[in-house]
């Protein structure tokens, strides 16, 4: 089954799956919380602490600290809600693990989402081998917890389609509906020795969200450009990888040629965040389970100097309230933009001024000279998934 977009701006919604109620338990898991936000003013950072994950108001206790941290760019923020409305903020949890039950995951995933959040993350294949429908237990339970704390949450499992299996992530809205699914393009070839074997998806979706524009890859797809061109050609603004491993260095470079943000999800226990400008956010690891929370500014712009810099310039002079130059990549010619106060799009703004994003001047660069040539360079057609003529 192709990759899909179930429910978009405007469309049909689709009807509403059937809802199974949280049974709740009682117990306390270890988790690692790493707060950090991009853009924010605050700047306190939450210790790691033991979570009660049964929903209930209680002390916490503290624990020692277990697992490396590390931060490069951007301010900690203490807590899970951003400091100030500024910009275009998402909060994210990012859940990483390996072999819990669903139970145990679910009332965490619920603790989570009562804390106020706009996305959590689980990674791939979490729920092992056994391939399940959109009507199993697994999804269905995620689907619940979505509706009842208003959360968007990706479920990666092995899915049921027919009798044939897929590696798919599932996003889920705040309604608690399934609004897209990404067939991993590309499954390792261990994958295709599972009884029933794992089908290739075909397509790379994107989806529009209420706070901006989402794509999934999964795992091995990390070392195929054709999919991360793909999510950039549509616009994304954040990819979602969750994933066995890692990658590092190899994710990082998505993040450095499409300028979107990526965060993970891993069954290494490890999350990593990149920002628009392809730097290390964050890099967070523990031996159980690591939960991850980072607000994303999806207002933030990068530009190239590049026929920019007098618009910039002019822009800042007649806006010095509204906009600031974030960061300034000499060595690259970048500049970031980002709102100062609240009400401000920095993206819009700097819009009505001309200046030109960079994935749009490299992708208009692209196309234009390819028309001066006559063709994309090395002929022939693309090789990316649900392509039929060569990227330009």
């Amino acid at each position: 089954m192709r990759g899909q977009v179930l429910k978009g701006d405007g469309g049909a919604r689709n009807k509403r799956m059937t809802m199974m109620s949280i049974k709740a338990t009682h117990f306390v898991a270890a988790a690692m919380v790493a707060s950090t936000s991009v853009g924010a003013d605050t700047v306190e950072a939450a210790p790691p602490i033991r979570l009660a994950l049964d929903g209930r108001s209680g002390s916490a206790r503290r624990a020692l600290p277990d697992s490396p941290e590390r931060t490069t760019t951007g301010p900690r923020i203490l807590g899970n809600t951003p400091a100030a409305k500024i910009g275009r903020p998402i909060r994210i949890v990012s859940l990483s693990f390996r072999d819990k039950s669903l139970q145990e995951i679910a009332e965490l995933v619920d603790s989570e989402g009562a804390k106020g959040t706009d996305l959590i993350v689980l990674p791939e294949t979490w729920r092992g081998e056994r391939a399940e429908t959109l009507d199993g237990p697994t999804t269905q339970t995620m689907t619940a917890i979505a509706r009842k704390r208003q959360t968007y949450i990706i479920s990666p499992i092995y899915r049921d389609v027919g009798g044939r299996r897929t590696n798919s992530a599932i996003l889920i809205d705040r309604n608690g509906e399934i609004v897209c699914i990404y067939d991993k393009v590309f499954p390792f070839w261990a994958e295709f020795d599972l009884k029933p074997p794992c089908q290739a998806g075909r397509d790379v979706p994107v989806y529009q969200a209420d706070f901006g524009r989402i794509g999934m890859a999964i795992c091995f797809d990390v070392n195929f450009p054709e999919v991360w061109q793909r999510l950039a050609d549509q616009g994304a603004e954040l990819v979602v990888w969750p994933s066995a491993y890692s990658a590092g260095t190899s994710l990082q470079a998505h993040a450095l040629n499409h300028h979107y943000y990526i965060i993970t999800s891993t069954l290494r226990g490890d999350c990593i965040v990149y920002d628009i400008t392809g730097e290390e956010i964050l890099y967070r690891k523990s031996d159980g389970i690591t939960v991850t929370r980072v607000t994303l500014d999806l207002d933030r712009g990068i530009y190239h100097q590049d026929y920019n810099a007098a618009k910039r310039d002019k822009l800042l002079a007649e806006h010095p309230n509204d906009i600031m130059q974030e960061k300034w990549l000499e060595r690259e010619q970048w500049f970031v933009l980002k709102a100062k106060r609240a009400g401000v799009s920095a993206r819009k703004l700097a819009k009505e001024y001309g200046l030109e994003e960079l994935r749009t001047y490299i992708h208009r660069s692209r196309r234009e000279i390819n028309k001066r040539r006559g063709q994309p360079v090395g002929g022939g057609t693309s090789s990316r998934p649900g392509a039929s003529t060569a990227s330009n």
